[in-house]
């Protein structure tokens, strides 16, 4: 397999995960500018929507979106417990979990990241980030992981969103279970290889 990749974009959270599971793949560092790939050729030609992640399959095929990519690397190593078993109210809470990082905490996070973002608009979407990160606060006063006792794909992607905080100004440390939580992950050998691999960690 081969991952297509940004240093620290949402696309490390399918790298955290495939080192997790145990699985082999190749690192293909992506341009997101130029639409290049290190070494040579035209990222579009791999993923048309022109962002990463995208994750080439050993039979040719391309996946796309993280929570998608997440799950199918989770699959691959069911004994791995980066997801619970199809079927169970579990994998659902992780499906859950997954959608709400996407649409509530990755998206509100793109206009902090665009310099031809008006002021008013990254005012609005750091005001619905605060809520939402309020809201997980909450949720993780009284637990560990996000799904059951276990650390799942949901915890890759929500640390890595978390990640992103430092590089806009918003402080974790006012969120004592959230900031407990990100350190907490960031301290697991194989995400500290996947950062070190990125070039984000010393």
């Amino acid at each position: 397999m081969q991952l297509y990749y940004y240093p620290g974009a949402c696309s490390l959270a399918p790298h955290i995960a495939l080192r997790e599971a145990g699985l082999t793949f190749e690192l293909k560092k992506v341009d997101l500018h130029t639409k290049q790939v290190d070494g040579g050729g035209d990222f579009t030609k791999v993923n048309s929507k022109g962002y990463v992640p995208a994750l080439k399959l050993d039979s040719g095929e391309v996946l796309t979106e993280a929570p998608v990519i997440l799950q199918y690397i989770a699959d691959q190593k069911p004994d791995s417990g980066l997801a619970p078993k199809p079927g169970t109210l579990e994998r659902y809470r992780v499906s859950e979990w997954l959608n709400f990082t996407s649409s509530e905490i990755h998206k509100s996070f793109a206009p902090l990241f665009n310099p031809a973002a008006a002021p008013e608009w990254k005012a609005g979407s750091t005001g619905v980030l605060t809520r939402r990160l309020e809201w997980v606060q909450s949720q993780l006063e009284d637990r560990t992981n996000l799904v059951g006792d276990r650390f799942t794909v949901a915890d890759v992607f929500l640390f890595v969103t978390l990640s992103w905080s430092s590089y806009v100004g918003i402080e974790l440390g006012k969120w004592p279970a959230l900031a407990a939580y990100s350190e907490r992950i960031g301290r697991r050998p194989k995400v500290t290889e996947a950062l070190r691999a990125e070039g984000l960690l010393k």
